[in-house]
């Protein structure tokens, strides 16, 4: 297994640098195989759709579908893959953002009963209260 920073994959699915982007597809598409994955920590893959939203501006839905792809790409492993799905269909929905169905989604998998939030909006999804 090969682990993944942000920045290769942002240039995968940006596309928007002549010297980076092919080297990283290269890598997504050639150098990675199902004997051999990438792997995509929480971390990575929160700092990707942060990016994707405030350095690209592409909006909830092309992210979602990015996220999406990813997670169907059989030479990568994405950790907590079924959390980071979770998180993706909230943002897909727009039933709150993808950091903040991570954060549920990750206190569900650690056997949280809930996540103490004073932000109202997060406090509507299922995995959290209102402090």
């Amino acid at each position: 297994m090969i682990g993944l920073n942000t920045n290769v994959l942002v240039r995968y699915l940006a596309q928007d640098d002549p010297v980076q982007s092919p080297r990283a597809t290269r890598i997504i598409e050639q150098r990675l195989t199902e004997d051999r994955p990438g792997f995509i920590s929480l971390v990575t893959i929160a700092e990707t759709v942060w990016v994707l939203d405030r350095v690209y501006g592409m909006s909830a839905l092309e992210i979602a579908r990015a996220v999406e792809r990813i997670l169907q790409a059989d030479t990568l492993i994405v950790q907590n893959e079924q959390e980071v799905f979770t998180a993706m269909i909230i943002l897909r929905t727009g039933a709150g953002s993808f950091s903040d169905g991570l954060i549920g989604a990750i206190g569900s998998w650690a056997g949280c009963s809930s996540t103490l939030t004073f932000d109202r909006r997060a406090a509507r999804l299922k995995d959290f209260e209102l402090a």
